[in-house]
């Protein structure tokens, strides 16, 4: 089974940052009355125009024929072009309700910079490293212009193309909202960036408008990770990098990795208590000071797995959250 085979084309659209794990891919799919649906719709730079444009060229066709535009998760290299493709074509914009503020952007109004700011010292992060994030949030900001209405997509619903019908997976952690395709009998998984063939996806750190996080990015993502192993997967089609097979021994390998990481956290805790950033450089000695919030998402995240599994336990003092082990009984 290939994607041609669905009536689906892979379009890779260059991304700006290396974070990404190379260019993000677009997918589009025949629908039943001749139009067209995307899966993901790039970034919304000059050069993500451009790749797009010419994917549609390749294939003889235009923007306007699009019908629906489907968005897996609230990230700028997945749905910064969506506003554009939208007012070409007059297509819906469909995403997860989790994820609709990332795509409205009400996620990064100044309020919410400031709750990102407030949480991110609290996990101990240097006050002059702080203006990196905001930087950070801003330059988004010029990537992906703003969606007014966003449909919902959600668990279980049933997406019917020309070639095939998918099932929405509601696979929470990379964001709260990411779904996945699961085109079952022909056996495909668009996985976007829940699962990739060579890059560990970011469990990245949400605060969905909130002053404390409900949403812990990598418990979830394990969670989720559990239900695709167990899909009878033939071919995954990712939101980076080419269609691949092996998902069960891919996820293997992410999850000895995972576990590599939280064994190096509590011997760092053996030493004594700390803060999520007093770990980072500890675990992450290269990161640059512009990556203080994906690293502060990696560090938190396996965290809260340890917090979750009671290797460690977690206290605040003086406004700072501190991690240290469990005694074991």
């Amino acid at each position: 089974m290939t994607l041609a085979d669905l009536g689906v084309t892979r379009v890779p659209v260059p991304v700006p940052f290396i974070e990404a794990g190379g260019p993000a891919n677009v997918y589009v799919i025949e629908e039943a009355d001749g139009g067209l649906a995307l899966f993901d719709a790039g970034i919304g730079t000059k050069e993500g125009r451009e790749a797009l444009l010419a994917g549609f060229r390749a294939l003889g066709r235009s923007l306007g024929e699009v019908r629906r535009i489907f968005i897996s998760h609230g990230h700028i290299d997945h749905y910064g072009y969506a506003r554009a493709a939208q007012e070409e074509s007059g297509a819906p914009v469909y995403c997860h309700p989790r994820d609709h503020g990332k795509l409205t952007g009400r996620g990064r109004s100044p309020q919410g910079l400031d709750l990102y700011a407030a949480y991110l010292e609290r996990l101990g992060a240097p006050r002059e490293l702080l203006g990196h994030v905001r930087v950070h949030f801003q330059d988004t900001q010029r990537m992906a212009r703003p969606l007014e209405v966003v449909e919902p997509l959600s668990e279980g619903d049933r997406l019917r193309f020309a070639r095939f019908s998918a099932e929405v997976m509601h696979l929470p952690g990379h964001t709260p909202g990411l779904v996945c395709l699961w085109a079952a009998e022909q056996r495909v998984l668009f996985s976007d960036d829940h699962l990739l063939e060579r890059v560990s996806p970011n469990p990245l750190l949400d605060l969905e408008g909130k002053a404390e996080p409900e949403h812990k990015a990598l418990c979830a993502y394990l969670r989720s990770t559990e239900r695709v192993r167990q899909l009878p997967v033939s071919l995954v089609a990712p939101g980076h990098g080419e269609p691949f097979t092996g998902h069960a021994e891919v996820i293997d390998r992410l999850l000895v990795f995972y576990d590599r990481r939280q064994t190096k956290i509590l011997d760092l805790l053996r030493e004594g208590a700390a803060t999520p950033a007093e770990l980072a450089p500890r675990i992450f000695p290269h990161a640059k000071p512009s990556q203080l919030y994906l690293v502060l998402s990696e560090v938190m995240g396996n965290l809260e797995v340890l917090e979750e599994r009671r290797k460690v336990r977690r206290e605040e003092h003086r406004g700072r959250i501190f991690f240290s082990l469990r005694e074991q009984t």
